[in-house]
């Protein structure tokens, strides 16, 4: 059983029902890179400046319709932690977003200076990790990556913080379409995905909600019709669902950047086989920097525009395919003052 301070942790990310209908803002690599494309520079020349002006202007036009909002300490804390709502849940990352690429695979690390104590010292909800993930790579890769899972993990249980895992299938350097962008990887399969997920469902490394990205590429669903093409592919979302239920662990979608409409079919299959919710980024705000920043006017109406429009429906499509979360506490052995507070270790 999953301890109160985790499932009340868990409980502050759903909105008053129970659906995760979050936001993530904690990407450093692709707002850059959008701040760019917006000023016509190299992503090199990105100031400071402008990526905590684009995180302030995210927080202050959706965080009031987010259930609860992924930042990172670097750049959205300092932009953004005053314009938080008191009822939206704070995710906050712990992951460096420099990866190690090595022949064998990709080895993550934490950012610098940056702990869970310190996330849970700050008053966050959750802590989150981003760990590049396939089930071939290299077996010292694979020790590194399951190692670094497992011992996040154990500070979680240790500061009592719900641990958020998100997976990501990347393509190896001597792939011919290799990429260090964070976008889907154009050569994952299914299998990929699924056998990562079973691996990190193992009750060692103390994961308390799982962000997931789609088993198959988001471009190529059919029309979850019934089709035999759509229940091909059901049948893997239902594997991914089956995974998570067995080890009692809820389960998110990340956009990975999808366009809404192909976002929302994923989400659709998705609730289908028993994910609770999204944690979903550019989907929602990517257009509105693009092609507004830095026009702080420009960027807010867009964002309270199209951006907020996508948001609600998001979430009503949640609220109408995805089950609930509901916490769960056991007080069935507590007979006595005096247990609970013992027994609470």
């Amino acid at each position: 059983m999953t301890s109160i301070g985790k499932q009340r942790g868990l409980q502050r990310l759903a909105d008053e029902n129970g659906h995760f209908t979050m936001v993530a803002l904690d990407q450093r690599p692709p707002l850059a890179q959008s701040i760019a494309k917006a000023r016509g520079i190299e992503v090199e020349a990105v100031a400071y400046a402008d990526m905590v002006a684009a995180k302030r202007l995210l927080v202050r036009a959706l965080s009031g319709e987010a259930s609860s909002m992924l930042f990172d300490p670097n750049y959205a804390v300092p932009a953004a932690i005053d314009a938080l709502p008191a009822h939206t849940g704070l995710i906050v990352t712990l992951e460096e977003h420099r990866f190690q690429e090595t022949p064998g695979g990709r080895k993550s690390r934490s950012i610098d200076n940056w702990t869970v104590e310190k996330i849970r010292r700050m008053g966050g909800d959750a802590v989150k990790v981003l760990a590049w993930y396939r089930p071939d790579a290299s077996p010292e890769v694979l020790a590194h990556q399951q190692d670094y899972v497992r011992t996040v993990g154990a500070e979680c249980a240790r500061h009592d913080i719900p641990y958020v895992l998100e997976l990501l299938v990347y393509p190896f350097p001597d792939s011919a379409k290799h990429t260090t962008a964070y976008v889907e990887s154009a050569d994952k399969s299914a299998d990929l995905v699924i056998d990562s997920v079973r691996e990190f469902a193992k009750p060692e490394y103390g994961v308390d909600l799982f962000k997931l990205e789609t088993p198959l590429p988001a471009a190529s669903l059919p029309p979850l019709d019934g089709s035999a093409a759509s229940k091909e592919a059901a049948a893997a979302f239902e594997t991914l669902g089956s995974i998570c239920a067995d080890a009692g662990i809820p389960w998110v979608l990340l956009s990975g950047g999808a366009a809404p409409e192909m976002f929302e079919r994923v989400l659709s299959y998705s609730y289908a086989a028993g994910a609770q919710g999204f944690l979903a980024g550019r989907t929602i705000w990517l257009e509105a920097i693009q092609q507004h920043f830095p026009d702080e006017a420009g960027v807010l109406k867009a964002l309270e525009g199209n951006g907020l429009d996508i948001l609600h429906r998001l979430g009503d499509l949640t609220r109408k395919e995805a089950l609930p979360f509901k916490p769960r506490y056991r007080f069935d052995d507590i007979g006595r003052e005096g247990a609970f507070t013992c027994a609470y270790a």
